[in-house]
């Protein structure tokens, strides 16, 4: 299996957790090509504010396995790992983490703050984004326009609109070179490269441009 097939497991659970009323979010542990535990959001079932997917999957690999099979271990979770969770999966020594859309509020893996790769006495682990990035957006977009009568205020969300336009995301703060998105993504993928690269050198020309001085 790849990396696409890992992710599609994930994502599985991610619509099991939505249907469940709990934030759609899951993820897949891969140790030698196998899933050795899932879990998925469990924030509201629990009422734990720290069952998130992965803290519930690393309880699963716990109780059977040592620690240190992390050190040769993948996760694949539908969304970037919020500060918690990364710097939980770094202590852990987690090999790579494999993520679906971004986190823009918590995330710790780029989007916010750089938990996986930061100075730190653990050692770093690198981070490999847009795996069905918007089928994972979708099943968030799905979530927050449902009403939550678990929510601390509950609020009415009857003229809400389900959007499907997706920002652009830039590949490029991840991944290191054309023929390294080619190995992880599939030459199909390539135009997303690309798109990236092009966004990147047109602010970096934006930036050093010579602002144009007004006429006295």
């Amino acid at each position: 299996m790849g990396h696409y097939e890992f992710m599609e497991k994930a994502l599985e659970w991610a619509k099991v957790a939505l249907n469940s009323d709990e934030v759609p979010v899951a993820c897949v542990f891969v140790h030698n090509g196998e899933v050795i535990a899932e879990g998925m959001n469990d924030t509201n079932a629990s009422l734990c504010g720290t069952r998130h997917a992965e803290f519930v999957a690393i309880e699963k690999i716990l109780q059977k396995h040592p620690a240190s099979i992390f050190e040769e271990t993948d996760l694949y979770v539908t969304v970037e790992p919020c500060v918690m969770c990364a710097s939980a999966l770094r202590q852990l020594k987690i090999r790579a983490v494999y993520f679906g859309c971004a986190n823009d509020r918590f995330g710790g893996c780029g989007s916010v703050l750089r938990i996986n790769n930061d100075p730190s006495v653990d050692p770093p682990y690198r981070c490999f984004p847009g795996f069905y990035r918007e089928e994972a957006i979708m099943l968030l977009r799905e979530f927050y326009v449902r009403e939550n009568s678990r929510a601390p205020v509950p609020r009415s969300k009857k003229n809400r609109e389900l959007k499907h336009e997706f920002a652009p995301f830039d590949y490029t703060e991840y991944i290191e070179s054309e023929e390294e998105f080619i190995e992880l993504y599939g030459r199909q993928e390539l135009h997303k490269w690309h798109d990236s690269v092009a966004r990147k050198e047109h602010a970096k020309k934006r930036k050093t441009a010579p602002s144009v001085q007004p006429l006295n």
